[in-house]
């Protein structure tokens, strides 16, 4: 058993692993230098990595066009850091815990974007955020390199039970934009690290931060997959208390991983849009457009345009429409009622496509064969948003208020606008990503979408258990903090939905649970991190390396960040010769945590052929089972990867 891989139960170095990256690219440029300690350590030949990328490298203080504040260099290094923690779950605060594919985390956002990097690297399709506006009354939290600096002990400040600082972003301490900064900065670059090849952000601001927010956008994402910059008018009466303009929107920042990669869903999302697709086909709602260009003026008219003039014949039942003519056909032109000659939409080759894909019709109106394309449901998607559905305190607020008896939130966002987010850029399985949770209002419309038009979408929500006000109607009700308000939230509104959609096929189906991981410490003692540093007298103590207090299943969840398993995978447990066996996935990973292993159990392990196979490492009965584990293994699954903790 010693010889087996050892996993490393904390996160990846992604500082190191760049380095690696630049190391494969570019073999020449790695050499070795003496760092201050006096160790031999890798690192770069700036001078022939210049040579290879024969490009100007800018440095030192030569004019340049950036974007920087202070500890941004912090703020980036902090994202690549290596972590030594898990999430464990918790089975009772969830809802359906074996079958749901949905997940609430609660702990600390960059903590726990760094435990997904391996195992949702380009696997999240939307992530939305609504972080803290940085208005002077927000909580912020802050990272972890800011910690040491004193000047954040004041009144404003807090301490977590993790050791996150959460702090009102006042203007007195001369940093609000670099505070702000230095807590955005990460998170997002880890964000992008997740999203698929054809995933979005949207991140809503209003303008107290707009132009940092998009400059560091641009930065993260690159300024070619903007998007778009959406306002909402989520407040149209304006708020009363400013002393200029009563501010009556915010903003959606709309960007892409890669934009060539993908695009906006066919839907309307406007109501009034919506309303002029009156046709229903298989392939969904659509309206009844005139073929004939009757817009843009002399343009489109005969004499300017003869390549769009040409005949379409169509028989008397309207059933068969071609360019080819027939005796027992109707020749029609793009003439008006008045005589003049205008043109079709498009060229004949153009025309035929489009007949060949089903989207001509012919059709009689007032007596008269006209041609129409079928256009369906999709619109022009405008930069302002101001329909009603998107008003804070009507589609917001009053739901919160409505399923939890008070709102206990500020302003919640509408849940018809993270709908028509969803609408715009998901699939019917898309997993979508929050991790300024807030309400849940994410969650919620990820269910309510789903139960509209029958997708199966999972949502992974992430929220600071910030503990509410104790003079708060939200602690006086039994909410010690704002997870808690938002877990109530979702197990509230899927009852509803599902009272709401009883008659609708299929809506028994519908995921309305979700699986509760929280953040905490490894579950690894120091002594497997560094075992170098441990006294033997007190390494000879320790009968292993897991904490006590750690369950089987707590271990499982550790296993499966650092192997790239997803957290909502089935689990099973089975007992197999006296022995706790979990099988995940329908046995692509199986685990056994127990001590005292027995050959038994390792034959039948392995017996499944499972993808992964991971053990205790101090599990084996005596030595003959640990001598025999490997020849087991070669004999029945060889294929399988081994691993231990």
């Amino acid at each position: 058993m010693s010889e087996m891989e050892r996993l490393n139960m904390q996160t990846k170095n992604l500082a190191e692993e760049k380095l690696q990256q630049l190391k494969e690219l570019f073999p020449n440029a790695v050499t070795e230098i003496v760092n201050d300690e006096g160790e031999v350590v890798p690192a770069i030949d700036k001078d022939v990595l210049m040579q290879e990328i024969s490009s100007e490298v800018v440095e030192g203080n030569k004019e340049r066009y950036q974007f920087t504040w202070p500890n941004k260099r912090e703020a980036v290094m902090s994202a690549y850091s290596s972590l030594n923690k898990t999430l464990r779950p918790y089975r009772k605060e969830g809802s359906s815990y074996e079958e749901t594919k949905n997940l609430y985390i609660e702990g600390d956002n960059l903590e726990t974007l760094k435990l997904l990097q391996e195992t949702y690297l380009d696997k999240i399709d939307l992530i939305y955020v609504d972080p803290p506006y940085n208005t002077g009354t927000d909580m912020l939290y802050f990272n972890d390199f800011e910690m040491t600096s004193g000047e954040f002990k004041n009144i404003n400040s807090e301490v977590d039970e993790e050791g996150n600082i959460l702090k009102i972003n006042t203007g007195t301490d001369g940093k609000i934009h670099t505070n702000w900064l230095n807590m955005m900065y990460p998170r997002l670059k880890l964000a992008r690290n997740l999203l698929s090849s054809e995933g979005y952000l949207v991140l809503s601001i209003d303008h107290h931060e707009l132009v940092n927010t998009v400059k560091m956008c641009d930065e993260i994402f690159g300024e070619s997959n903007r998007i778009g910059i959406i306002t909402i008018v989520h407040k149209p009466e304006g708020r009363n208390q400013e002393r200029f303009f009563g501010t009556s929107n915010e903003f959606a920042l709309f960007y892409a991983k890669n934009r060539n990669n993908t695009d906006f869903n066919k839907v309307a999302i406007s109501e009034d849009v919506k309303k002029t697709f009156t046709e229903r086909d298989e392939k969904g709602a659509y309206r009844l457009n005139n073929y004939r260009r009757d817009g843009g003026g002399d343009a489109n008219l005969k004499i300017n345009k003869p390549h769009f003039w040409y005949p379409i014949y169509v028989s008397k039942d309207l059933e068969t429409i071609t360019l080819n003519p027939d005796k027992d056909l109707i020749e029609l032109f793009p003439i008006t009622s008045k005589g003049t000659e205008r043109t079709w939409k498009t060229k004949k080759s153009t025309f035929l496509n489009r007949l060949n894909d089903g989207l001509i019709v012919a059709k009689k109106v007032d007596n008269k064969i006209q041609i129409f394309e079928k256009y369906y449901e999709q619109q022009v998607i405008k930069t302002h948003w101001v329909e009603k559905k998107y008003h804070a305190i009507h589609n917001g607020t009053n739901v919160v208020k409505e399923l939890l008896g008070k709102a206990y939130f500020d302003f919640p966002k509408s849940i018809y606008l993270i709908e028509d987010i969803l609408k715009l850029v998901t699939k019917k399985d898309s997993t979508i990503l929050d991790f300024f949770a807030g309400s849940s209002t994410t969650a919620h419309a990820v269910m309510s979408l789903n139960a509209e038009d029958g997708g199966n979408r999972k949502y992974i929500m992430v929220q600071l258990p910030e503990e509410t006000d104790e003079k708060s109607e939200a602690y006086k009700a039994g909410y010690e903090n704002i997870a808690n308000i938002g877990k109530e939230r979702i197990r509230r509104a899927g009852q509803k939905i599902l009272e709401e959609n009883k008659d609708k096929e299929g809506i028994e189906n519908l995921d309305i649970g979700f699986r509760v991981l929280k953040l905490d410490s490894s579950n690894m003692k120091d002594v497997y991190y560094t075992p170098e540093d441990t006294d033997q007298n007190l390494l000879d103590l320790l009968e292993d390396n897991i904490k006590e207090d750690r369950t089987s299943e707590d271990l499982l969840f550790q296993v499966m960040l650092e192997l790239g398993v997803p957290l909502s995978s089935t689990i099973e447990k089975e007992e197999i010769a006296g022995k706790e066996v979990l099988s995940i996935e329908n046995g692509f990973l199986v685990a056994c945590f127990d001590k005292d292993m027995n050959e038994e159990t390792v034959k039948a392990i392995a017996e499944r052929k499972p993808y992964y196979a991971v053990f205790r490492d101090s599990s084996m009965a005596n030595d003959s089972v640990a001598t025999n584990f490997d020849q087991i293994f070669e004999s029945i699954s060889p294929e399988t990867i081994r691993r231990v903790v």
